[in-house]
């Protein structure tokens, strides 16, 4: 290939692409700095700030702040007042990057990114031998991205909207039921779900004993744990029956064994029990995710570093991955023997599969 084969402006065009999302990795990377040093928190007050006073709110070396405010600015996170030489972040900025409780909130996302590129080389290793590396062995900041992200849109949408569009089951959790989530992880959703029935019971299994162990702190600190507990288990392997609602968040994919884990779940269930599956929104195939997802970029990225990995470490190693699509759910639910599936809710990041035996 020559210069003369190639359009040049075409050419030119990539480069740029790909210089946008070179920069973005980088600003990953500064958002987990800002995130964790507090000072996307300080900024958020309003006040068009100076590195000096911006080092001095959040006890930060100035030097350092300048540094990154530069970048901030740079890609138009922050705003850059020259003649002041203040900066000063926008609340519809602050929204998305300084508070966890916001609706918009996505820092929690930072990272996760950043968990992924700590084991580039592990991953590399995976490509050449086809092995598949567990979810406990990726980076600790992957957990912490996980529960902080996914929170945030199970507290705008789980309660609000997802339970009620499911047949009868917001009746059941509000006169007292009892409900397993599989694939807990730290619990968000399922103490979610906790404090708004508080009649009802809740049980959260997962094979990571240190997010397990998260969870029942959160249960704690939540003043739930007296009707929420979570335990190390598999997902064919706890003993509940007759259970009213067991729920998969954004864990099914992960499996190893889907059918395996939807059939245990089956004969748990009470005979007018629940299954649900929540599951990251796609196309049933390549080129329909390509075209509705809006999230489809990440999605590959995290099915490829974490999902996928994990559910070859696994038995039987389906390997659904995070973008498998609703035909496929339905396929696993199908071979697992149940009679009824739909969807009943989506939204453009999630999509919420109901299933009866």
């Amino acid at each position: 290939m020559t210069t003369a084969t190639l359009d040049l402006e075409k050419v030119g065009a990539f480069a740029q692409h790909i210089g946008a999302m070179l920069a973005g990795g980088a600003t990953i990377a500064m958002m987990v700095v800002g995130d964790r040093t507090g000072l996307y928190a300080a900024l958020a007050e309003g006040k068009a700030l100076t590195p000096a006073q911006l080092a001095g709110a959040t006890g930060t070396a100035e030097r350092y702040v300048r540094e990154w405010l530069s970048q901030q600015a740079a890609v138009g996170i922050v705003v850059y007042d020259p003649a002041e030489e203040t900066f000063t972040l926008p609340p519809e900025h602050a929204a998305v990057l300084a508070d966890d409780d916001s609706p918009a909130a996505m820092v929690g996302a930072a990272p996760l990114i950043s968990g992924m590129h700590r084991r580039t080389d592990r991953l590399v290793e995976a490509f050449r031998s086809g092995a598949g590396i567990a979810w406990s062995d990726q980076d600790p900041s992957v957990f912490e991205s996980t529960e902080r992200f996914f929170r945030v849109g199970y507290r705008n949408s789980l309660v609000a909207e997802w339970i009620p569009a499911l047949d009868g089951v917001h009746d059941k959790l509000s006169a007292g039921a009892r409900v397993v989530d599989v694939g807990c992880g730290r619990g968000a959703p399922l103490l979610l779900l906790a404090q708004a029935y508080p009649n009802s019971q809740f049980v959260g299994y997962d094979v990571h004993p240190p997010s397990v162990e998260t969870a029942q702190q959160r249960a704690v600190e939540a003043g739930v744990s007296d009707r929420v507990r979570f335990e190390v288990n598999f997902c064919h392997g706890y003993p509940d029956q007759e259970v009213d609602v067991i729920t998969f968040f954004d864990a099914f994919h992960d499996l190893g064994d889907p059918v395996g884990a939807a059939s245990h779940a089956r004969r748990s269930l009470a005979a007018d029990g629940t299954l649900v599956l929540v599951e990251p929104r796609a196309g049933d195939d390549l080129a329909a995710t390509l075209a509705t997802a809006p999230m489809a970029a990440l999605g590959f990225a995290a099915s490829t570093f974490l999902c996928t990995p994990n559910s070859l470490s696994q038995p039987v190693g389906l390997a659904l991955g995070a973008q498998a699509g609703e035909a496929a759910l339905r396929e696993v639910l199908a071979a697992a023997g149940y009679g009824s599936v739909r969807r009943a809710a989506a939204n453009d990041f999630n999509m919420v599969i109901e299933a009866r035996p």
